[in-house]
């Protein structure tokens, strides 16, 4: 693919009104983003008050599912119409979505209102990088999206907590209907400040590869949490979510061929960069925001912190995350490279996840800490890059396609991420036929329960969890590994430096 192309005008001339629409837009999406985990510690309080224990896991997953099955069309819709109205358009759904889970009179209403909260907060999501894309040159672009991905980590290491405080002190209701505020500020900013880009081509939509590819997609997610739905990943009832998916990926790549504008276009995949950040989203999402899960569960099973006190351990990770992130948008910004910082942060993913898995039992909590803030740092270093890339390879006009596809390779490897090490952390509790004293089904122990045992029995069970862990962590180590591959394959790109222009010389699109 050609990499010259003309000079980028930014979107906005004045510097200050692109901060001030930056802002609103990250405001959208820590909306957006912090709705995938804050519900998880509000999920007892929800099943307390509307029962069906069996159904919970779809309470998260429905989000997955809409939000990631829609973001490849979203980046599409805003090349075609414009990526003003289809953000506008996003925050709306969601923002509905919210009220209607917060007014949910029942289990099955709540699933479907997250659906419907979804399918808004992909939009949100994909959409603000593409709009990252109009507003800043590529180098300025890194220490902006520097921003964009520190809110997404942060607001998955936040939601736990904030969720449990405010169902706690507010009623589980409170937590879809603060996003009502929230959602209809960044509406009014974004709707007043952002111009509006006519796209040169006229739109044409391929609703028949919209609909494969969300049916590729709500496959995989399907796939992932079979062992909830069904009890097996390769249960019959999986084989046939597989085989659906296969078809539906099949038909996809037959039609995107052959229509004028595809929802991905597959000329794409000619430049290799797209191809290997691909492979790169999809393992810095299982070993980021899929680990991310799993490292509460690890600290209140294998130390017996509470679920308070596991959750202000993500401070760490956070911190390490702040740090990287910024620091590497900075060096992008500076240096024009990013494949270094895609095989740094992958490095130190495959070097903290390693370690993990050799921590014995009864390790101090501040080493644990430690090495939490690594893979913070890890997490900062390598998430830059993919949409950096991605954006910089693809013509202008599919800034939108490529960006969605890489965000959903970094949901579709969370999804799956979680759901595998969900399955080996299982696997390893069944496998054991110790009876603990005190502890008549190991599975059903809350941390306030473990709290309660004997020295000798607590002990037990910290030991028996931490063994359960150690195929986890090698796991997300290997799959870092394949991201470092994919890396190591990137080509040293360097991105145009700056046009230094005054704001006069510079007007904003119409």
């Amino acid at each position: 693919m050609d990499m010259t192309r003309p000079a980028h005008v930014p979107l906005v001339a004045s510097h200050r009104q692109r901060l001030a629409i930056f802002c609103f837009l990250l405001t959208a999406l820590f909306m957006a983003t912090l709705d995938n985990q804050i519900v998880s510690t509000a999920l007892p309080t929800i099943i307390g008050e509307f029962g069906e224990l069996e159904r919970f896991g779809w309470v998260g997953s429905a989000y997955l599912l809409a939000s990631s099955a829609s973001m490849p069309i979203y980046g599409k819709l805003g090349d075609l119409f414009g990526r003003k109205y289809v953000m506008l358009a996003a925050i709306v759904v969601f923002t509905v979505g919210s009220l209607t889970c917060g007014l949910a009179w029942s289990m099955d209403s709540l699933i479907a209102s997250r659906v419907l909260q979804g399918l808004g907060g992909g939009g949100i999501m994909v959409s603000i990088f593409s709009i990252n894309a109009d507003l800043f040159e590529p180098r300025e672009r890194a220490k902006y999206q520097s921003y964009s991905s520190l809110v997404i980590m942060a607001s998955g290491s936040l939601g736990p907590l904030l969720g449990g405080t405010m169902s706690e002190l507010f009623g589980w209701r409170s937590i879809f209907l603060i996003n009502l505020p929230v959602g209809i500020v960044a509406l009014t900013g974004i709707s007043l400040l952002l111009p509006y880009r006519r796209p040169i081509r006229k739109p044409k939509i391929d609703y028949l590869g919209a609909l494969l590819l969300a049916g590729t997609v709500a496959s995989i997610v399907v796939w992932a949490d079979s062992v909830t739905l069904f009890g097996s990943l390769v249960a019959w009832q999986s084989m046939i979510v597989v085989a659906a998916g296969a078809a539906c990926a099949i038909l996809w790549i037959f039609v995107e061929g052959r229509v004028p504008e595809p929802i991905v276009p597959l000329k794409l995949f000619r430049d290799s960069t797209f191809s290997l950040f691909l492979i790169v989203s999809f393992c810095t999402g299982s070993v980021a925001i899929g680990m991310a899960n799993y490292f509460a569960l690890f600290l209140q099973t294998t130390t017996g912190l509470s679920p308070t006190a596991a959750s202000f351990c993500f401070v760490a990770t956070t911190v390490g995350i702040v740090i990287g992130s910024i620091s590497t948008g900075r060096l992008i910004s500076m240096t024009g490279r990013y494949k270094p910082f895609t095989l740094i942060g992958l490095s130190m993913n495959v070097v903290a996840l390693f370690i993990f898995s050799q921590l014995p039992v009864g390790t101090p909590v501040p080493v644990i800490l430690g090495f939490m803030l690594m893979q913070g740092l890890a997490i900062g270093f390598g998430q830059q890059a993919p949409i950096i890339g991605v954006q910089n390879s693809a013509p202008r006009e599919d800034v939108g396609a490529a960006t969605g596809a890489v965000t959903l390779m970094r949901m579709a490897g969370a999804s799956i991420a979680i759901s595998i090490y969900g399955a080996i952390v299982a696997a390893g509790i069944r496998g054991v036929g110790t009876s603990i004293p005190g502890v008549a089904d190991i599975g059903s122990l809350t941390p306030t329960m473990m709290l309660a045992l004997p020295e000798a029995s607590r002990i037990a069970v910290h030991t028996l969890y931490t063994h359960a862990f150690i195929p986890v962590f090698l796991t997300g180590s290997v799959m870092a590994v394949i991201g470092l591959i994919a890396g190591f394959l990137l080509k040293p790109v360097r991105l145009p430096p700056a046009v230094v222009r005054t704001e006069s010389s510079s007007k904003p699109a119409t």
